[in-house]
């Protein structure tokens, strides 16, 4: 990586912005350490500089950053996309950052054809069939009226290519039990298409759940319950309008689909179109993505069983029924996959005295339609590629240079503070957040009114998101943070500036404190003399997440001994690790790096490799890329990030079997996870056995 030349001396060891193409808060924020640091002719204390720090953000700078960047719709791989991986680059070139950018080639999908026809009954039809026109419509006075022209049609990126037709099977949320329920209620969904509504798992297991029942097709919907509920739709409130569309990615991997484990580069080799559609990852179905009042029309058509009190809609719905029929859809979809060359923007900060540890700071910038909200909404593979691409080229570096990754996914939704991290950098977090301004309250920091909140401490690390790469590939810590939770307008054409500017962040202090949590954790990575790591945190969240896999495996032949057995190993080694430190910052005052440097590199090293520690060469089975055996995407649903993935899938096939070999394979799952924390004990304790 290209360093800064005129490095500061405050810090320790080099910031680096960059991985999947960065936004308005890494524009925020890096030029503002670097005028932060350039206000210092001395350095003082950290804690000085630090809260200078704090006083450097501008909201309107912010709101200027984010209209520019929402101008126009900028799906990958599209000119749009490229201006606004211009624009972020000289930003970060003007405040004299050595900025660079870094392109990859690699398959995106879009769509060429789309049509869906509802008849009244199976054939022979009795009437003219409804032709849905699947556009999302622009409101009136709508100020990006022109540019959403630009917008590609709503679709799901990877969905198969094809046409099917039959019966209307509504399927709830498309959930394993909900597939479970429907064979338990009599309802057949061979040769149907699914109805089923998003909101509770990811869209591509929606499509391989319907596919494993027989189902020919799949139509998903935003139910106006769950995306608008009793708010006004926007433009006259945050709720999703009835013409809405929430488009996705199906790719049920991460990164490119043809170069799974290596990156997409010029030339490089890559799997075929049916060594990827055999892979399992992508729909063997067709599909469509449609709104709620599309939705609500077809479950007009439905007739059979009143579908349960769970599975209704909300005031105002039509009563939902489960079919088949008679309602009959006739769905054609046709896209086209296709080589594009997608552009990573990076600035780094270079360090003074561990030069080549790294602090990396990151997100998206390609996004669905205007991608206000959500910057991190990436086009198809489109969720993760950029990111992706970059960790898989420089994996190795990586594991031997990246202290964490600081990930702003999609930072501002609403109001509410929430956070996601490896539990070392909890303490952390808590730490800065006491020192940022609550942007609902400026009476009140934000670690106030989080600690009011139900859940007031961070979360384990989640799935499809930035930062899966770096935790789930190359075991690299891993934060992320955002205000509000799910918006209503996520993934359509109405997450635009306008939406923000009126019920995401009116004034844009969200964003601020977003950037200031950001940048002020960055820092102290960068700059304490010992990294602020807490191993005791991350020890006490596995003790809990193993009672709750113990609690699921009650009455079965698994035990979790072995478990239990390598967590207090876990805690003996951080409590060693952290009386080192104590001990050695007690000892010496200024000159200690004059003393014994060797020892607090030693120190630090250990701290960072101990994530890496947790990770195993062969992967979560049949996921062989994800590598870590703590935290990975859930069998049932890859946008949710499950503790122990490997023990939890295991146990849920071994009770769906019940046979002796399933049950010694859970058991052998249990035995993985307590050998790789055996081996993060190791390196913190730092001595060969």
């Amino acid at each position: 990586m290209e360093r800064l030349e005129k490095a500061p001396p405050t810090l320790r060891r080099s910031a680096t912005t960059g991985s999947s193409s960065n936004r308005i808060l890494a524009s925020v924020v890096l030029p503002l350490l670097l005028g932060l640091l350039g206000l210092l002719a001395s350095p003082p204390s950290k804690s000085t500089y630090h809260a200078l720090f704090l006083t450097l953000a501008d909201n309107a700078t912010a709101a200027r950053h984010l209209l520019a960047l929402t101008r126009r719709p900028h799906v990958a791989g599209t000119p749009a996309n490229a201006e606004a991986a211009s624009y972020v680059l000289d930003v970060l070139s003007s405040a004299s950052f050595s900025a660079r950018s870094a392109s990859y080639d690699v398959l995106l999908s879009y769509p060429v054809t789309r049509s869906l026809l509802l008849s009244p009954s199976p054939p022979p039809f009795s009437a003219p069939p409804v032709a849905f026109d699947l556009i999302q419509e622009i409101y009136p006075g709508d100020p990006y009226a022109t540019s959403a022209a630009e917008s590609v049609p709503t679709f799901h990126a990877y969905s198969r290519s094809g046409s099917a037709a039959g019966p209307v099977v509504y399927a709830n949320y498309g959930r394993l039990e909900d597939f479970a329920a429907l064979g338990e209620m009599g309802v057949n969904v061979t040769g149907a298409v699914v109805l089923a509504r998003y909101g509770k798992i990811f869209r591509g297991d929606i499509l391989k759940n319907a596919e494993e029942a027989g189902a020919s097709a799949a139509v998903v919907y935003t139910d106006a319950k769950d995306y608008r509920g009793r708010e006004r739709w926007f433009p006259d409130g945050p709720g999703m309008p009835p013409s809405g569309v929430q488009v996705g990615t199906t790719f049920r991997g991460i990164g490119d689909p043809t170069t799974p484990g290596w990156p997409s580069a010029a030339g490089c080799e890559r799997l075929s179109p049916a060594e990827v559609s055999a892979s399992g990852l992508v729909p063997g179905i067709p599909s469509l993505p449609i709104s709620a009042r599309d939705g609500e029309e077809i479950q007009r058509s439905v007739g059979g069983q009143v579908a349960p009190g769970e599975w209704q809609g909300g005031e105002g719905a039509p009563v939902y029924r489960l079919g088949p029929g008679p309602g009959f859809l006739n769905l054609t979809y046709i896209g086209n996959e296709t080589l594009a060359t997608i552009q990573n923007v990076f600035a780094v900060i270079e360090g003074k005295e561990e030069p080549d540890r790294y602090v990396i700071l990151g997100n998206h910038r390609d996004a669905w339609t205007f991608g206000a909200v959500d910057p991190s909404s990436g086009t198809a593979a489109l969720l993760e590629i950029g990111s992706t691409e970059w960790v898989e080229e420089n994996r190795e570096m990586l594991a031997s240079r990246a202290v964490a990754y600081l990930n702003a996914d999609c930072p501002v939704r609403g109001s509410g503070f929430h956070a996601s991290t490896t539990p070392q950098l909890d303490e952390l977090l808590k730490e800065v957040t006491k020192k940022v301004e609550d942007p609902e309250n400026f009476s009140q920091t934000v670690y106030d009114s989080w600690t009011l909140s139900p859940n007031h401490s961070p979360q384990a690390s989640g799935g499809a998101t930035d930062f899966a790469a770096f935790i789930q590939h190359a075991g690299v810590s891993s934060l992320d943070m955002y205000f509000g939770e799910g918006y209503p307008v996520y993934h359509s054409l109405y997450d635009d500036f306008v939406w923000m500017r009126n019920f995401g962040d009116p004034f844009f202090h969200r964003h601020i404190a977003v950037a200031s949590i950001w940048g002020l954790v960055a820092l102290r990575l960068a700059d304490d003399e010992f990294l602020p790591f807490d191993y005791s945190s991350y020890a006490s969240e596995l003790q809990r997440s193993a009672k709750i896999a113990k609690d699921q495996a009650v009455n079965t032949p698994v035990s979790f001994a072995p478990l239990y057995k390598s967590i207090e190993k876990l805690k003996r080694a951080a409590s060693t690790v952290d009386n080192q430190k104590k001990g050695l910052e007690s000892k010496v005052g200024l000159l200690k790096w004059r003393k014994d440097p060797l020892t607090v590199r030693d120190v630090n090293d250990r701290l960072m490799m101990a994530e890496r520690a947790l990770t195993d060469r062969e992967g979560l089975f049949q996921k062989e890329w994800y590598k870590h055996l703590i935290y990975g995407p859930s069998a049932q649903d890859d946008y949710g990030s499950t503790m122990f993935p490997g023990i939890d899938d295991a146990i849920w096939k071994a009770k769906r079997l019940n046979s002796s070999e399933a049950w010694h394979f859970a058991q052998h799952e249990v035995w993985r996870v307590a050998r790789v924390i055996d081996q993060a004990s190791l390196v913190l304790g730092g001595k060969f056995t």
